[in-house]
């Protein structure tokens, strides 16, 4: 798998999905509960992993990995210190990844790549993605685009790479929507309890 080196927003969007996919952040519970959904993660965010070649699927092995990568990704998001979000970033790139190497793109322009070895896990290949976004998001934005949701209901965290780094919510359709949905109605009964008063 070759990782476009400058476009931090793939690795740090399947990051903060990934980590989002979570029971303690989903309250309808575990997203990946089997192989056949990690599989339509991919395909929803476009990853095609060199360890998934030829047709074939992610197993209950590939599910398991990934899980455990999830929780090392919410770690690095979570960490207070720049430096330990840099070392464990640097980590999950060491894991597989080769580079970085200069590499014609399919317009034929020199960019900057990480390539993953041969023979790798998915989980390492994600791995490799997720850190190289994680790296180019702390030099570009720095750390304080690293954040928790500021919805009171949930426990997700996201790195924001909004370009005017204003983003609140790790899932804006979800959490946004239910803190608005929830001040619309505190607003309504403080209304109606006012109209009753008077």
């Amino acid at each position: 798998m070759k990782i476009p080196f400058i476009d931090y927003s793939i690795g740090t969007g399947v990051a903060t999905d990934l980590v989002n996919t979570a029971p303690e952040v989903r309250s309808a519970g575990e997203v990946l509960v089997a192989p056949a959904a990690l599989a339509r993660f991919l395909v929803e965010h476009d990853i095609h992993p060199d360890a998934l070649a030829n047709g074939r699927q992610p197993t209950d092995d590939d599910l398991d990995q990934v899980l455990a990568l999830r929780g090392e990704i919410r770690d690095i998001i979570e960490t207070t210190s720049e430096d330990s979000v840099a070392e464990g970033a640097a980590r999950l790139v060491a894991r597989a990844g080769i580079g970085p190497v200069l590499q014609r793109d399919a317009e034929d322009r020199w960019q900057w790549y990480v390539a993953t070895t041969s023979d790798v896990s998915l989980a390492e290949e994600l791995a490799v993605l997720v850190g190289t976004g994680l790296l180019g998001a702390l030099r570009t934005l720095g750390h304080d685009r690293f954040r928790a949701c500021a919805s009171p209901v949930c426990n997700g965290v996201f790195v924001d790479t909004s370009r005017a780094g204003r983003r609140r919510y790790c899932m804006p359709d979800l959490c946004g929507n239910r803190v608005n949905v929830a001040n619309h109605r505190a607003r309504h009964r403080a209304s109606g309890t006012e109209r009753s008063m008077s």
